[in-house]
């Protein structure tokens, strides 16, 4: 799972700094915005060179749309930090990782050894997605090459 950054509100402020999308989109040159469930995040296309994080909300961990805004934006090349907040759980760090997230912000604490345990739950994957990571039946057609 390479490095996963792991922020709790008692930390640091988690959203204080990041605007909603409609205060984003309305003008502001601010560098971090919070998408919540069912927002598009290919309203933010036009900002990505300003942007330096995008919070996307998981209001329950049932709720797969932040899975969608994640990948739209790492398929348009945002390169920024993008972090889950919210109902996170560390069983979906594997699919958040994969989708493109690279920080977490769970509203309730994590055990640090199921994280470390998540981070190589699966060596191999299936899908080919933005994360860089050669699919299984990629690196098997290579090899029968």
């Amino acid at each position: 799972m390479g490095d996963v950054q792991i922020c709790y509100r008692d930390d640091a402020p988690v959203t204080d700094t990041a605007l909603t999308l409609a205060d984003f989109t309305s003008g502001s040159n601010a560098a971090a915005v919070r998408l919540e469930p069912g927002e598009d995040a290919r309203a933010l296309l036009p900002h990505l060179g300003q942007i330096k994080l995008v919070e996307v909300n998981f209001p329950n961990f049932g709720d797969g749309r932040g899975y969608s805004a994640a990948q739209v934006l790492r398929e348009q090349g945002y390169a920024g930090e993008l972090r889950a907040v919210g109902d996170v759980l560390v069983d979906q760090f594997v699919f958040l990782r994969r989708a493109g997230f690279d920080s977490f912000a769970p509203d309730k604490p994590l055990d640090d050894t199921d994280v470390a345990a998540a981070r190589g739950f699966f060596p191999h994957v299936y899908q080919a997605t933005t994360d860089g990571v050669a699919a299984i039946w990629a690196l098997r057609h290579k090899a029968a090459q």
